[in-house]
């Protein structure tokens, strides 16, 4: 099947009160795998290596191609 991914980096509680908003660190992308937990595996796998990502402000978006 395929999937659109993207994944957003949340702000920080302080970062928030900062009035900092999410961050789009990657996609949206598509990518083809067997149903959407493979999908967001898939994007955190072939991010660029470049691209920082914290783990616990990760968020990662996926929905089925239309």
């Amino acid at each position: 099947m395929l999937f659109e991914v993207a994944i957003v980096e949340e702000p920080t509680k302080k970062e928030q009160e900062d009035g900092k908003q999410e961050k789009l660190v990657f996609g949206p992308q598509a990518v083809i795998a067997k149903d959407d937990r493979s999908a967001g595996v898939a994007a955190v796998l072939g991010c660029d290596e470049k691209v920082k990502i914290d783990n616990a402000r990760m968020r990662i978006l996926v929905r089925p191609f239309a």
